[in-house]
């Protein structure tokens, strides 16, 4: 990290910046062409091992990438605010991120995808609830987590 003033260093925060945002951006790439998409998330955080999970149709150019190569990266942000200066060169803008790579991996058991769909739900609406998914339901979405091999922050 060029900017090593600005990295965060402790886990529990960077844990905080994952835990207060609510969507992130992957990054995937195929035949050398990037491809970059905002999602929904959940996560755990076991065993110093960061999964994020995600869902989506079971078609579509995301997934044609990933089924190719599903290396990615992700980028999640929050808190950012316009720091006015005197000149253009003065402006600045606050900030917490997190970047991190991993693999994308697509849950195929309706196990792995109802504990993934309760991860997600469990973010986005800050309720710890076992949501029950019918079985049609549950053959509709595809539901994939992205094992973390790294990540790190950066704060302003």
């Amino acid at each position: 990290m060029r900017r090593k003033n600005r990295e965060i260093q402790s886990i529990e925060s960077m844990m905080e910046i994952i835990e207060k945002c609510k969507h992130c951006r992957i990054g995937l790439s195929v035949d050398n062409n990037p491809y970059i998409v905002p999602l929904n998330y959940g996560y755990s955080y076991q065993n110093n091992k960061l999964t994020l999970y995600f869902h989506s149709a079971k078609e579509g150019k995301k997934i044609d990438i990933i089924n190719i190569n599903n290396k990615a990266c992700f980028e999640i942000d929050c808190d950012t605010k316009l720091i006015e200066g005197e000149i253009a060169c003065k402006y600045g803008y606050e900030y917490k991120s997190i970047i991190g790579f991993g693999k994308i991996i697509i849950l195929e058991t309706d196990k792995e995808k109802i504990e993934g769909l309760n991860k997600l739900m469990e973010h986005q609406t800050g309720k710890n609830v076992n949501y029950t998914f019918t079985e049609d339901e549950l053959k509709k979405v595809l539901v994939y987590k992205m094992e973390v091999n790294e990540f790190t922050g950066k704060e302003r």
